[in-house]
């Protein structure tokens, strides 16, 4: 079959490849010039297969307000919220509140990220990509009791899905992360040894030449203008240049089946075709700085509790990432979010990137109000969604790429996709 994907993230460019190597002839649409340019550029570099969890936390609701009143919290907002940032918290707290759905989401993706695991090192020993990958582990770090007795709390779900975990004292922290030297308070943390790293632009990039090399079709600085719709099914693309450099014309696709990963811009894509997807983009913010002092620095990810900011290590890189803010589609970067992450990583591991020569960066992440992705088929017979991830995008995508490829082919997936399925918004 001719499969067209809509988005060259890394949702989009993993899902390339798992239709590819099935054998299918594969087109990928990409409305700027090159592969992982969007939301895969600057994230926070780390693959949590065992740190993931809904949006639509109750946890996260209760603290909510005084995140937002706080300088440094880890949570933003446009003030007074629009329209949309409403909607979306309304349908956020519905989720939220509803008995029994956010533990049914958490083991949901959670059973998703383990298998992602699985595909990814599948990905890595078969194939020679680099960037800057590894799979050293996750450290999130307690800073007080209670933090600690949160933790310890979500241990107990790791334990029954039998996902490696360990607690940590201050002492074996040091043993395993020998960088953290701050003077923050601390005592203890929850350790994930499987999860991994690595620079999500790079490693998109890295495979989108692989996909090329096995036949599949970019067409960058390209977007759809119309889908054609024939007998209940998606049948061509019209698509139309995004640069004067690209298409010197309009062109029509012909396809066989569509897959939507567009992320952000998923919703006006499914609105076309009837779908309602209720993506927020959360806006967020990195800085990637030389790593200075290697005994300093994190030997792979840390998350520090206090101002949720993750710290980690990309070869020589020290990639660190912050905040959840709802202001739309604002691509500003205030100073006052980029001070916060420095003194965050400071206080963790004084000294070890020269965060003065930092590259900053802002992106958003394809939120849905209840969390999980949105995976599966929907609306038309030959239509398929693959979007949605969250903050989780890098974490899920070599998993849900081959849950999209299974479909597909009409396998039967290897993981319930029920929690993930585009129909559960509503019309």
């Amino acid at each position: 079959m001719h499969i067209a994907i809509i988005g060259a993230g890394v949702v989009g460019v993993t899902t390339a490849h798992a239709l590819v190597s099935r054998g299918h002839r594969v087109s990928v649409i990409e409305r700027l010039d090159a592969a992982g340019l969007e939301t895969s550029r600057g994230n926070a570099g780390q693959r949590s297969y065992g740190y993931v969890y809904p949006w639509a936390s109750p946890a996260m609701i209760k603290k909510a307000l005084p995140w937002l009143v706080k300088p440094s919290g880890p949570l933003k907002m446009r003030m007074p919220p629009t329209p949309w940032t409403l909607r979306f918290l309304t349908a956020t707290w519905r989720f939220a509140n509803a008995p029994g759905v956010f533990q049914a989401n958490k083991r949901a993706m959670l059973r998703l990220g383990t298998y992602s695991r699985q595909c990814f090192v599948d990905l890595e020993e078969n194939l020679d990509l680099a960037f800057d990958g590894g799979h050293g582990g996750l450290i999130d770090l307690a800073s007080d009791d209670a933090t600690a007795e949160g933790l310890k709390a979500t241990a107990g779900l790791l334990s029954e899905m039998g996902i490696d975990h360990q607690w940590l004292t201050p002492e074996g922290l040091a043993e395993v992360e020998p960088g953290l030297r701050g003077d923050a308070p601390l005592v203890g943390a929850l350790r994930l040894p499987g999860d991994g790293t690595g620079d999500c632009q790079r490693f998109t990039q890295a495979l989108a030449a692989e996909c090329e090399r096995l036949g599949v079709t970019f067409r960058y600085a390209s977007e759809v203008r119309d889908i054609v719709r024939e007998r209940g099914v998606v049948s061509a693309l019209q698509l139309v240049p995004t640069t004067a450099a690209s298409l010197s014309e309009g062109e029509t696709l012909e396809v066989d089946a569509l897959v939507v990963s567009a992320g952000c811009q998923s919703p006006g894509l499914a609105e076309a075709l009837g779908v309602k997807l209720p993506i927020y983009p959360v806006k967020g913010y990195s800085l990637t700085a030389p790593i200075k002092d290697p005994e300093r620095a994190p030997r792979s990810t840390v998350i520090d509790d206090r101002y949720k900011v993750v710290a980690t290590r990309l070869g020589d890189r020290l990639r660190a990432t912050g905040f959840v803010e709802l202001d739309e589609f604002d691509r500003r970067i205030p100073e006052a979010r980029l001070a916060t992450i420095r003194h965050a990583v400071e206080s963790r591991f004084p000294g070890a990137a020269d965060l003065d020569q930092a590259e900053s960066w802002t992106g958003f992440r394809p939120m849905t109000p209840d969390g999980p992705p949105i995976i599966g088929q929907a609306k038309l017979d030959n239509l398929y969604f693959n979007t949605g991830h969250g903050t989780f995008g890098w974490t899920f995508s070599a998993g849900s790429a081959q849950l999209i490829a299974q479909l597909i082919d009409g396998d039967m997936p290897v993981l319930d996709i029920a929690p993930f399925r585009p129909g559960r918004f509503g019309k």
